[in-house]
């Protein structure tokens, strides 16, 4: 009667062996890669005051970069007679039509900083633009009107002063970036900065100064009597 207990307790055990949760044949490794990681940020944070090389977990920057290439040159023929320094704050809000701003919107604040330089372009000095007379003691000079270049956008100091996201917004964030967001705000500031820029009369002080240097130059050559004629700007 003994042996046929003991026969019959042995498949009870085995089974209840069989029995036991595989999640605890998993748990042991869990907690050591968990510790593991645990250890690594500590040694960071207690290598963070050593120099860089000895810090085992230091970032070190290579600057790979191809040498630089001249792709041409071109000479210049022009007299740069004025510049202006512009800033402007750009107010952009993005909106959906049937969704509240708390929900989806974007509203950011911008300050761009830029100049923009008024020049006049002697290559477009025409035949008899320049006429001087006989014993040469006066001269008379026809000049091209001033034009503007493109703005000049100073990226070191424009900077984002604010922006509103809504929460759908917020949550895209986390899983991707758009940098023709701010590409778009660089574009708009400088747009608007070259709008201020013709109308601020930045031309008409180029002109007054190309004048003046002009009729100081050629007195100094010898002239007595200088006059300039400026076209004027095409409206």
């Amino acid at each position: 009667m003994a042996r046929s207990e003991t026969k019959n307790d042995s498949p009870r055990k085995s089974s209840a062996v069989r029995s036991r949760p595989r999640w605890r044949g998993l748990l042991t490794p869990a907690l050591l890669i968990i510790a593991t990681i645990a250890i690594v940020l500590v040694a960071q944070q207690a290598l963070r005051g050593l120099p860089g090389w000895l810090d085992p977990f230091g970032v070190e920057t290579k600057d790979r970069s191809g040498p630089v290439l001249l792709k041409s040159i071109r000479d210049l023929h022009r007299y740069e007679a004025a510049s202006g320094n512009f800033q402007v704050v750009v107010d952009l809000e993005k909106d959906a039509k049937f969704l509240p701003d708390s929900l989806r919107g974007n509203r950011t604040l911008f300050v761009g900083n830029g100049s923009v330089d008024a020049y006049v372009d002697f290559s477009k000095v025409g035949d008899g633009a320049v006429k001087v007379n006989a014993d040469r003691t006066a001269a008379t000079i026809t000049l091209p009107p001033a034009q503007l270049e493109r703005t000049n956008l100073d990226q070191k100091n424009s900077y984002v002063y604010a922006t509103e996201r809504g929460l759908i917004d917020r949550f895209g964030d986390f899983f991707s970036s758009n940098p023709n967001n701010q590409q778009q705000l660089y574009v708009l500031a400088a747009q608007k900065i070259q709008t201020a820029a013709a109308q601020s009369g930045l031309k008409e002080r180029a002109d007054a100064n190309t004048k003046t240097m002009l009729e100081n130059m050629l007195r100094a050559l010898g002239f007595t009597k200088v006059t300039v004629h400026q076209q004027q700007n095409p409206q």
